[in-house]
């Protein structure tokens, strides 16, 4: 592990309904053309991470989840950045609004059988099983670059662990 780095705290979200999954392809920036879910960083004005997470999706994907629940966390260091990436992921059944293509996020609909794994982040398919069962996950991943996995530790645990661990590294209030 990278020791003595700083760290940001972001957001995912993705929307799970029967055997679907809502991933979007992002067109600019970080990750730009990987399917991902929608998400960001938590803005430093008094926003929770749920807000964050919440506020991310409406602004990538044009809808507001209605259910969204807090599911993994993982960490997450890469070489090459000078951050230590926390990620706080969420679940989504409902939502309001219309699904629609941002200057950001072109979102589509997969069938679970189907992810796109080969056009996503690597890491994708060591979590997204158990976001996709309802399973909570915490976990460390480690990079070398963007793209080459070294280390992969992601695992099952209670609701109340992972809120403990949310609590425990992030600086900023889940809700």
């Amino acid at each position: 592990m990278f020791q003595g780095k700083p760290s940001k705290i972001l957001t995912l979200l993705l929307i799970h309904q029967n055997n679907q999954i809502l991933l979007a392809m992002k067109k600019r920036g970080f990750g730009m053309g990987k399917y991902n879910g929608f998400g960001g960083k938590v803005e430093k004005n008094g926003e929770s991470i749920y807000q964050a997470a919440i506020r991310e999706t409406q602004e990538e994907g044009c809808i507001t989840p209605t259910d969204a629940q807090f599911i993994g966390y993982i960490k997450m260091d890469y070489d090459c950045e000078k951050e230590t990436l926390k990620v706080h992921i969420f679940r989504a059944t409902h939502f309001d609004g219309q699904v629609k293509e941002t200057e950001e996020m072109k979102p589509q609909w997969f069938d679970v059988a189907k992810i796109p794994y080969n056009q996503m982040w690597i890491d994708d398919q060591y979590w997204i099983p158990y976001l996709l069962e309802n399973k909570c996950f915490s976990g460390y991943l480690q990079f070398e670059g963007h793209d080459k996995l070294i280390q992969a530790d992601i695992k099952e645990v209670t609701n109340q662990e992972l809120l403990s661990i949310s609590e425990k590294e992030s600086e900023i209030t889940l809700q």
